[in-house]
């Protein structure tokens, strides 16, 4: 096999490939789509679950969804990014940086439910919070700490020496250089790790379990104390413990549905802040 037949081969290998993971997305897609349309409404989207959550709305589950994924990027966004500026700007290739590095992608590793866990002893135990919002977004924010760290390092380590060179033959200070050249050319990249921590944190069932969500609570938070009803946690109940799981499954495809759109428009949003900023360093 020559070298032009061997390419062509594998070229549509990988087109096969990319074709299959593509279809199996769309299917999942669609089978969500045609099984949930039915309850979409109004009511559905504006008002509390009744009857044992076989009637009803999910709104409460909407909002509470809401205030986990502000949260936990409230407070895991800004650390994650400034430990990566630490560890590519200040810290060098010494011992700490391979330490945190290695806590790091083991952090990543740890299944979700261990951080559930750890929440609710340190968070809603220790601490005092209880179950609540500020208890599940502190738990939500370490899980995706990791991930935001990792993205921005990457994102760091893409900007070339000469920028910060140029920055520093011009007498500013690396904390001018760090705010004024790397972070504006490296933020198209960073907002990538915000991207996937949306969406991980948006879909996570088991942290919120032991730190906020609450079985059945058809009002809206008060306060950051408070506990909600979420999205995921919802979706488990209505389809594995309901009191009529066969009356309630359309309302679990239909509140699955609503999740998928959520995360989707936030990630949608996130991508054209992404091509905001990154036209706006083409130009400058």
């Amino acid at each position: 096999m020559n070298k032009k037949t061997s390419q062509t081969t594998a070229f549509w290998i990988f087109r096969l490939l990319g074709i299959i993971v593509v279809g199996i997305l769309c299917w999942i897609l669609g089978f969500i789509i045609f099984n949930g349309m039915g309850v979409i409404n109004w009511e559905f989207l504006t008002t509390a679950p009744t009857e044992g959550m076989t009637a009803g709305g999910i709104f409460p589950a909407i909002v509470g969804t809401l205030c986990l994924v502000a949260g936990s990027i409230v407070f895991a966004f800004p650390c994650g990014v400034m430990s990566a500026i630490y560890m590519n700007e200040y810290a060098g290739n010494g011992w700490i940086v391979k330490f945190i590095r290695i806590m790091t992608n083991n952090l990543s590793s740890i299944p979700s439910v261990v951080f559930g866990l750890f929440g609710m002893a340190l968070f809603v135990n220790t601490l005092g919070f209880g179950d609540s919002i500020l208890a599940g977004s502190l738990t939500l924010g370490l899980l995706v700490l990791p991930l935001i760290i990792r993205t921005t390092e990457e994102a760091l380590k893409a900007i070339p020496d000469a920028y910060r060179t140029g920055s520093f033959s011009l007498g500013a200070s690396k904390l001018q250089t760090i705010r004024r050249v790397v972070l504006p050319v490296a933020f198209p990249n960073i907002i990538t790790g915000l991207i996937l921590s949306i969406g991980r944190v948006s879909g996570e069932t088991a942290p919120i379990l032991f730190t906020v969500a609450a079985y059945f609570l058809p009002r809206l938070p008060g306060s950051i104390f408070d506990q909600v009803m979420a999205l995921p946690y919802h979706l488990y109940v209505i389809a594995t413990s309901g009191t009529d799981i066969e009356a309630s499954r359309p309302i679990a495809y239909g509140t699955a549905l609503v999740l998928i759109v959520i995360v989707l428009s936030m990630n949608i949003l996130a991508s054209i802040m992404r091509r905001y900023f990154g036209r706006k360093v083409k130009t400058n």
